[in-house]
């Protein structure tokens, strides 16, 4: 059986909770630095909206989100 309860279709070895969660701010910043395609930020701002809510990841993850529409032009 698959566990996939909090991780996404390509990316289950790295889901949202393990990339937001990490025990310092350099990390996260590489979470979200590491983020490959819309589907796992849009995982990643729910994610945060439903258990942190900070500001300051929001507005990262909102900078990967620009950077991926740019790439994707």
């Amino acid at each position: 059986m698959e566990k996939s309860a909090d991780s996404g279709s390509n990316d289950g070895e790295f889901p949202p909770r393990k990339r937001l969660e990490a025990p310092n701010h350099r990390l996260i910043k590489a979470g979200i630095a590491t983020i490959p395609d819309m589907e796992t930020l849009q995982k990643c701002v729910a994610y945060e909206n439903a258990h942190q809510n900070r500001t300051q990841i929001l507005r990262r993850l909102k900078w990967k989100a620009e950077e991926l529409r740019e790439d994707e032009e």
